[in-house]
C-alpha cells in the first residue's frame, strides 16, 4: 500500500478517524491526481476489519463540501449576523495577535481557549495549542463535556481508565450492554457482541430508550434516566444474599468489602425496583444471570454519567466484575475506557512547564454559558475578553445553550473560530480561521475502545487556504514573541513526541498502527493502578474531599415527579447519523437523518393532543425548542428523548434541545447534567 501523498498516480494513504467514538477506526484514503475519491475501512487493522459508520464512509463528501471554508473570514457585519468578508492569512493572523497581546498585557487569563473532541488527535487536538496557551498564561479549560464523571469514577475505583480488551467480548457468555447504543456509537463492539451472541451469549440492553440496539438484545431494561446507580446496588443484593461471590477475589483484589457490603443490603430488588421504574422480577433475573454465567462482561458507556449522580453510578457499575470473580477471565470485567492504557507523554507534547510557575485558573468548558456572562471579581477573576475555539462548537453543543448565546454575543468578547464550517459558533466570530481535515494532515491517535496506536498520514494537500491547527498556533506564536524552541516542532517531529520510545514508531509508519503489549486478563491477579494495587470499593480520596467513599445512589437534580410544571424527563441521545455536531451539514446524511425530533410514548402524547409528525414545543424554565413529534415506543412512559445535537440555525426555530439542558454538574468530575432535565411537551397548532 503506497503511503506518500506526492505521488501523481493512484494511491491509497493510510489513517485514522478523528472523530469522538469507541471505534477509533484504520483508514484508507483512495487518492488520483491530488484529488481524494474514497474513503474505506483498512482491511488489515483487526477492529477496523474494513468497516466503516455511515458517517465517516461519506469523509471525502465532507472534505470537498461546497460549503468548506477556504479562507479566513473577518467579520464584517453585526456580531450574529453571519457576515464576513474574506481576508489575508497575514492580515487575521496580525489582528489576532495584536488583539491578544492587547488583552495579556491586562491579565493573560482573561483569554480562554474552548476545545474538545472535533479531532481526538493527540497532535491537532492539545499539542501546540496548548504549549500557545500556556506559554501565553491563559485560562486553563476544564474539558469536561462529554466523560469527566465516568473517567474520574473509574479512576477512583479501578484506578484509571482502564478495562478489558474489547476483543474478548466475542466470547463472553453474558453481555451487558450498559448505557450505550452500540449500532449508532460503538459499530465493531456491536459486531463482536453479535458474534458472542451467534454462539450463545446473553445479550442484555440497559437503558431508558428502546434503542436499535435494544431491538437486538435478548432483554431490554428500560429503567428511568438517572437510576443505574440504584439497579447495580440491587443486584449487589442479590449477588450477597444469593452468595453469588468470590469470596477469594474479594479478599485478595479489593478494597472497602464491609462498607459496600452495609451498603448493598439497603438495596434490596423491590426498592431498586421502586426508584428506577422497572419489574422487581427483572432486576433478580438480571442478578442471577450476572452471578452464575462465566464469563461475564459488562460495556458501558457515557450516556448514563450525565446526570447528577453520574460518578457514583459508574462507580457501582465498576464495583460489579471485582464482586463475582469476572476480572479472573480475558472475556470477565468491564469496558468504560481503554484510554488509560496508553502510554503518551501529554507534558511532552503540551508542556505545563511553559506557565513557568505561574498558577492559571481553570474555568469549566459546560459551565461557559454563565462564565461568558460573569463580571471579574476576586473569586472569578478578570472578565473572560477572549475566546479560542478550536475542535468544538459551544453555541451548539454547550448546556443551556440561550446563555451561551448571550455570551458569545457580547460586543466586547473577541472570539477566534478555527473551523471546516460556518456553524453556529463561528457565526459570533470575529475571525474564522479555515483549518485542516483528517485527510490533510499528519495526527497521531489513541483509542478509548480498543488497545491500538494508529497513526494518521495526510492523503491531500490543504483544500484551498486550509491550515493544520498545529501551523496556526505556530503562527500567532511566532507573532507573539514566543520563540522557545518547541514552537518550531513540525507535526511529524509531535507525532513522534506523543509515545517516545514506549511505541514502535517505525511499524506505525509501515503498518498504521500498532498493539499495546497488554495481558489479555489485565486484572486476573489482581495489580489495578489504584494506590493500593486493589479494585479500591471504598476511595479515601473521595471521602477526603467530603464524598461518600462507598458509591450510592443519587437522584437527579430534576427527579420525576418533582415539578407539576414539568412532569417529563428528557434524555438527548445522539441522532444515529450525526456525531455530536459534526456532519450536521453533509447534506447526504442530513436527509437520512430527516429533521430534529422528540421521541414520546403515546401514554404521554395522547392526554397532550399530540401525534406523529406534529410539531411540539418542549420547553422548561431555562428556555424552548421546536422540532417534529414521533410518537415511538422507543420513548418509554415519563421520559421524552431529544435526538441531537442539530446545528441550532438548522432547527425549526433556531435553537436546539440544549436550549434546555442544565449548567449543574455531575457529583465528581465536574461534568454535565444533560440527561438530568425535565420538560413539558405541549402540540403546536399547524403552521406554527
Amino acid at each position: 500500500m503506497t503511503n506518500t501523498a506526492t505521488t501523481p498516480a493512484t494511491q491509497q494513504v493510510r489513517g485514522a478517524c478523528p472523530h469522538d467514538c469507541p471505534d477509533t477506526c484504520a483508514l484508507v484514503t483512495t487518492v488520483e491526481s491530488g484529488v481524494a475519491i474514497r474513503v474505506a475501512g483498512n482491511p488489515d487493522h483487526r477492529h477496523t476489519d474494513g468497516a466503516l459508520c455511515t458517517k465517516v464512509s461519506r469523509y471525502a463528501e465532507r472534505t470537498y463540501h461546497p460549503e468548506r471554508l477556504l479562507t479566513p473570514l473577518k467579520r464584517s457585519g453585526p456580531k450574529g449576523s453571519g457576515q464576513f468578508e474574506p481576508v489575508g492569512w497575514d492580515e487575521a493572523l496580525d489582528d489576532i495577535a495584536t488583539r491578544l497581546q492587547a488583552i495579556a498585557a491586562r491579565d493573560p487569563q482573561a483569554i480562554l481557549p474552548y476545545s474538545y473532541a472535533g479531532t481526538m488527535g493527540q497532535v491537532q487536538g492539545e499539542a501546540m495549542a496548548a504549549r500557545f496557551f500556556h506559554r501565553l498564561g491563559a485560562s486553563l479549560l476544564d474539558r469536561t463535556i462529554c466523560a469527566s464523571a465516568g473517567g474520574e469514577a473509574l479512576v477512583q475505583t479501578l484506578g484509571g481508565k482502564v478495562g478489558m480488551k474489547v476483543e474478548h467480548f466475542a466470547q463472553a457468555k453474558l453481555i451487558l450492554i450498559w448505557g450505550s447504543n452500540s449500532i449508532g456509537s460503538n459499530l465493531h463492539f456491536w459486531r463482536l457482541a453479535q458474534q458472542a451472541k451467534r454462539d450463545g451469549a446473553r445479550v442484555v440492553c440497559i437503558d431508558p430508550r428502546r434503542t436499535e440496539t435494544a431491538d437486538k438484545c435478548h432483554d431490554h431494561v428500560a429503567l428511568r434516566p438517572g437510576t443505574d446507580a440504584a439497579l447495580a446496588l440491587a443486584l449487589m443484593h442479590q449477588l450477597i444474599t444469593h452468595d453469588w461471590l468470590d469470596h477469594d477475589y474479594i479478599a485478595q483484589h479489593t478494597l472497602g468489602w464491609d462498607a459496600l457490603r452495609e451498603r448493598a443490603l439497603q438495596w434490596p430488588p423491590e426498592r431498586a425496583a421502586e426508584v428506577c421504574g422497572i419489574p422487581v422480577q427483572q432486576i433478580v433475573d438480571l442478578a442471577q444471570a450476572y452471578g452464575t454465567t462465566r464469563p461475564a462482561a459488562i460495556r458501558l458507556n457515557y450516556g448514563m454519567q450525565r446526570v447528577r449522580g453520574g460518578g457514583n453510578a459508574v462507580r457501582a457499575i465498576a464495583c460489579l466484575p471485582a464482586l463475582v470473580g469476572a476480572w479472573r477471565e480475558a472475556a470477565g470485567g468491564l469496558l468504560l475506557s481503554a484510554s488509560g492504557h496508553f502510554p503518551v507523554n501529554r507534558a511532552a507534547l503540551q508542556r505545563p512547564d511553559l506557565l513557568a510557575g505561574r498558577r492559571a485558573r481553570t474555568l469549566n468548558m459546560s459551565t461557559i454559558g454563565d462564565d461568558l456572562l460573569r463580571d471579574a471579581s476576586p473569586e472569578f477573576g478578570p472578565q473572560v475578553a477572549a475566546v479560542i475555539v478550536y475542535n468544538s462548537n459551544p453555541v451548539a453543543v454547550a448546556p443551556e445553550s440561550g446563555k451561551v448565546v448571550q455570551g458569545f454575543e457580547r460586543e466586547d468578547l473577541f472570539t477566534v473560530v478555527l473551523e471546516h464550517f460556518q456553524t453556529d459558533t463561528a457565526d459570533l466570530a470575529d475571525y474564522i480561521l479555515p483549518a485542516t481535515t483528517q485527510l490533510e494532515h499528519w495526527d497521531i491517535h489513541t483509542s478509548y475502545g480498543h488497545t491500538d496506536v494508529l497513526l494518521n498520514r495526510p492523503a491531500i494537500a490543504p483544500v484551498g487556504q486550509a491550515r493544520t491547527n498545529t501551523d496556526i498556533f505556530r503562527a500567532l506564536a511566532r507573532r507573539m514573541g514566543f520563540d522557545d524552541a518547541c514552537f518550531a516542532d513540525d507535526d511529524l517531529t509531535l507525532c513522534r513526541t506523543a509515545f517516545g520510545d514506549a511505541v514502535n514508531f517505525q511499524q506505525l509508519l509501515d503498518q498504521g498502527f500498532a498493539t499495546l503489549d497488554l495481558p489479555d486478563a489485565p486484572f486476573a491477579h489482581g495489580g489495578f493502578p489504584t494506590a493500593s494495587g486493589r479494585c479500591e470499593f471504598f476511595s479515601a480520596r473521595l471521602a477526603a474531599q467530603g464524598q461518600d467513599g462507598v458509591p450510592d445512589h443519587l437522584p437527579n437534580f430534576e427527579t420525576p415527579g418533582s415539578s407539576a410544571a414539568f412532569p417529563l424527563a428528557m434524555i438527548s441521545p445522539p441522532a444515529r447519523n450525526f456525531l455530536n455536531s459534526s456532519f450536521v451539514n453533509v447534506t447526504s446524511l442530513r436527509d437520512i437523518e430527516g429533521e430534529p425530533l422528540l421521541e414520546i410514548h403515546a401514554d404521554d402524547a395522547t392526554p397532550r393532543g399530540i401525534v406523529s409528525g406534529q410539531m411540539v414545543r418542549v420547553f422548561n424554565q431555562r428556555g424552548e425548542y421546536r422540532c417534529k413529534a414521533s410518537v415511538s415506543r422507543r420513548a418509554r412512559p415519563g421520559v421524552v428523548n431529544g435526538l441531537g445535537i442539530w446545528w441550532r440555525k438548522l432547527g425549526p426555530a433556531g435553537t436546539n434541545v440544549n436550549q434546555v439542558t442544565s449548567q449543574r454538574l455531575t457529583d465528581m468530575g465536574g461534568g454535565p447534567v444533560f440527561y438530568d432535565c425535565l420538560v413539558e411537551v405541549a402540540a403546536l397548532p399547524e403552521g406554527a
